[in-house]
Parts: C-alpha cells; structure tokens; sequence
C-alpha cells in the first residue's frame, strides 16, 4: 500500500519509524494499489490528480509535472506509480542524492522515452547544477549538453521527447521556487485517520492471507502513526506473534498484546518516544530543559532526538518546543500516568544553561 524482527527500537531500526527498510521496500511491491480506485486515503489529492490524468488522456497529451510532498510512508511513490499505469506509461526512478552532477541528469533525460514518467525521490537533495538543468528540461524539453572547458567550451542543444515528471519530497520548504513553479500540479499528502489506516489493514491483511477481525484492525491502526507503512509493518509484526502464539487469528487482544511486546503502546509511542517524555517529566519536572540535555539524560544523540523522537510528539501534543527549551504537555503528563508538579514555571534554574 502506501506504504524488522526483532524488538529494537532504535533509531536505526524502529518498528515505528516512517522510513522503508529493504523488507518494506519487498512487501510494499506486493501491497501497492494499481490504480487511484484503489488507493486509499488522500481523498483530496487522488480527486484532483484523477482530473490532471483524465485530461491529459482526453488530449492525447503527457501529463503535466507533478509534485508530491508529505512525510515518508505516506504514499508518494505508490502514487508515482500509479501515475504510470493511469497514463499507459513506463517508468523510470531515481533520487535526488543519486544525481550530484548535471551530467548524470542529462544522462537520464537523453534515455527517457516519450511519454515516460520520471520519478525523482527526495528532489530537494539534488544538486545545484542538476537542478538548474532541469528547469529547461521541464519546461522546454531541452538540455544544453557542455562540451569542453574554459574558453573553447561548447553548449549543444539536446532536444528531449516529452516526458512528465514526478518529484517527491520530505522538506517542500527547501525547493527553490523556481524549480517548484514549474510543476503544474502539486499535492501534499496528509496523515491519515484511523478509519482511513483500518481499510488500509484490513486490504493489505487480505493480500497477505491473514486472517483479522475489526477489532484487530482497529488497534493496529490506532498505533500506526498515521502512516500506512507502519501499519502494514505492524501488521506483519503481529501477524508472527498470531502464528507463534495463537491460531493465526488477529483479534483486538492478540494484537495488543503483540504490540505489546514490541514495546509499541496504544498511542503508537515506542521505547524511545517514551525515554524522552520519562526523562522530560521525572528527570525535569516536565521542562523546560535543554535538547542537549535532555538527549544526555536518555543516551541518545542531539539529532535523534531532535530528528526521530520530537516529530511525532509534537504533532501528538505530548511535548512543545519553546525558547527555554523542551516542555512536557499536560496530555504528556496523563499519558505516562503522572501527577504534575504544582508549580511547573522555571524548572530547576541547572536546565536552562545548557540552552535549547
């Protein structure tokens, strides 16, 4: 769909992190939906781009450049793909880290056939002479090759046949604008709600021959994250416990207590999610305290508590960045099961000279 077995939830290998390892990238070949009728979720975005498709086929036209932004797992290669299919077109995929000189583009776009669907993961990392490149790629489907250096180098004029592109990307902020204009479409892909991640178990459940019930589908999807590939993760994860200590049967027991297990509670907080909350509440009283600080007390990187942990407990409302540093929530204090302090104010007075 849009889319480890062990029990570490590092920030390598967390069954809750939003990244696809090598199993992912196999099981999501096998779960991806084929057409838009399929694809769930993304209500918005698949009305629109199906109006995008439609009449470029009615034109007998490529479609226009499309492009894809939102949270790894949520979708944007599956949609890359179906783009394809929709348009009765191959497709080639690359990613912006793989192109770090104008010529590798050039060599890319010289091999596309007309038509085709270009799909450039992480666009935002590609480097600056490719990017520039590929502005007169999108727009005139054209590329001066650079033959030579110093005074006697030579532009020639390479005409390319009529491609789309789909570019993909974690960080819309870091596009440049010119390069972000001359998309004709562009869609962010959302979270999705409960409802919308149960149909996606339920689907992927019955591609994988497992048996489950509503309310199995159900608590696994209300620790999902709002991301489709963590579910069908987690799916397998408790699909491997139903076998090996049930009948195969996945029921709203079983499932929690697989998830269990895996260390992954009923708001989909891993090991590492709640390190940093314990620390914050009990170490600190709930905050404010520095990140630095506060990645020492739980023995983990600066980044990885800043870049894998803080995300997703800000967008929950567990935890809020301020100036003076980290600060637990309310709903952070009653999801650990803890009474706050009185006075949560200033902190300790030590917590802020480490600084934010």
């Amino acid at each position: 769909m849009n889319w480890d077995d062990t029990t570490d939830t590092s920030a390598g290998e967390r069954l809750v992190g939003p990244v696809a390892d090598r199993e992912d990238q196999a099981v999501e070949a096998a779960l991806r939906p084929k057409d838009l009728g399929e694809f769930i979720g993304q209500e918005k975005v698949r009305e629109q781009l199906d109006l995008v498709l439609r009449a470029a086929r009615a034109r007998g036209a490529t479609a226009d450049h499309v492009l894809l932004s939102g949270a790894p797992g949520l979708g944007k290669t599956t949609l890359s793909m179906i783009i394809a299919a929709e348009m009765g077109a191959p497709i080639r995929i690359t990613s912006g880290p793989a192109i770090q000189h104008a010529g590798d583009l050039a060599a890319i776009l010289s091999s596309l056939q007309e038509g085709e669907v270009l799909f450039l993961d992480e666009i935002h990392r590609m480097s600056r002479p490719a990017e520039e490149m590929l502005y007169m790629a999108m727009e005139d489907f054209r590329v001066d090759v650079i033959v030579g250096k110093g005074p006697g180098a030579t532009a020639i004029p390479l005409e390319l046949p009529p491609f789309t592109l789909v570019g993909a990307t974690t960080r819309a902020g870091l596009l440049p604008p010119p390069l972000r204009d001359r998309f004709g479409f562009t869609a962010h892909m959302e979270f999705y709600e409960p409802a919308e991640l149960q149909r996606v178990v339920h689907r992927s459940a019955s591609l994988l021959d497992v048996e489950i019930d509503t309310d199995g589908a159900a608590e696994i999807a209300g620790r999902s994250r709002g991301t489709p590939r963590i579910a069908n993760r987690l799916l397998r994860r408790v699909r491997d416990y139903a076998q090996v200590k049930a009948d195969g049967v996945i029921n709203r027991e079983i499932a929690a207590a697989a998830l269990a297990v895996y260390e992954v509670d009923a708001r989909g907080l891993d090991r590492l999610d709640r390190a940093v909350l314990e620390a914050l509440l009990k170490l600190f009283g709930g905050g404010p305290v520095g990140l630095s600080t506060l990645a020492v007390a739980v023995g983990e990187e600066r980044e990885t508590v800043e870049e894998v942990a803080e995300p997703f407990l800000v967008r929950e409302g567990l935890l809020a960045r301020t100036p003076r540093g980290r600060v637990a929530t309310p709903a952070a204090w009653a999801h650990l099961g803890l009474t706050p302090p009185r006075s949560q104010g200033g902190g300790n007075g030590q917590q802020d000279l480490f600084g934010a």
